[in-house]
């Protein structure tokens, strides 16, 4: 008897969020769904690992059918505890979102929701984060859960290479603005970032992070572009930050004995 796919939700938002409940419903047709999340929104935490503070992991019970854990720690965690404690095998797939808000770019550095994703991945575990540029907590989340169950489908479907990761953006569009799926690359972009300096009502000096995005790339084939253009972007992400080329220039021209 061929074994039910399994598949590992988790988020960055915390486990309350719509986002998490969009996907888990995107992705519950497609196999044994197990959602581990923080029990708080998360968002920004990048790679963060809980050192010198214990973990609580506590069942709940708020999807129907589905088995759910809530994590104290980071999206990081969540995925260290469900491969370690939870499952009794490696998932299929592990897929994190829907966050709230774009991780095209170099958001991807700072992003909860690929940390968890790219967790998983350096686990052998082919991964995947989705995103919506809509930050309102009752956005439509419609076109987001058809892309999130063909992704996922495609990805079960399909031998991919061991670690293989997918940072997948969703434009806020609406349905008869948007053009479908498309393969990427991930812009050359970066936030231009300032702190407000501010003062409390004691008079002390704090800072708030303010700033505007900057796209200094004009080519077509970004994620940035895409999502400027009504699709949804697909880029195919790596862990191994290695610059080949300039190792290679080194060798040559560096001449180290």
């Amino acid at each position: 008897m061929k074994q039910e796919k399994l598949i590992l939700v988790t988020n960055d938002d915390g486990i309350t969020a719509p986002g998490i409940r969009n996907l888990i419903e995107a992705v519950r047709p497609l196999g044994q769904v197990v959602v581990v999340a923080p029990d708080s929104p998360q968002s920004g935490k990048g790679h963060a690992i809980t050192l010198g503070f214990p973990l609580r992991l506590n069942t709940v019970d708020i999807f129907e059918g589905i088995e759910a854990w809530q994590c104290s720690g980071t999206p990081v965690d969540c995925v260290k505890l469900a491969r370690d404690k939870i499952l009794h095998r490696a998932p299929d797939v592990c897929v994190s979102g829907i966050n709230h808000g774009a991780n095209h770019s170099i958001n991807i550095i700072y992003s909860g929701t690929m940390s968890a994703a790219m967790e998983a991945a350096i686990e052998g575990i082919p991964s995947v984060g989705f995103s919506f540029l809509n930050y309102a907590y009752d956005a439509d989340f419609s076109t987001c859960r058809e892309v999130a169950h063909e992704v996922t489908r495609r990805m079960l479907d399909t031998p991919l290479p061991p670690h293989t990761l997918f940072n997948v953006n969703i434009p806020d569009v609406p349905a008869k603005d948007y053009k479908g799926i498309r393969i990427s690359r991930q812009a050359n972009a970066k936030w231009q970032e300032e702190f407000d300096e501010r003062r409390d009502p004691h008079g002390k000096k704090y800072y708030w992070l303010t700033g505007a995005f900057k796209n200094q790339d004009s080519g077509d084939d970004t994620d940035v572009w895409a999502l400027e253009n009504g699709y949804t972007s697909l880029v195919p992400v790596q862990f191994d930050l290695t610059n080949y080329r300039l190792k290679q220039q080194l060798e040559a021209e560096w001449n180290f004995r």
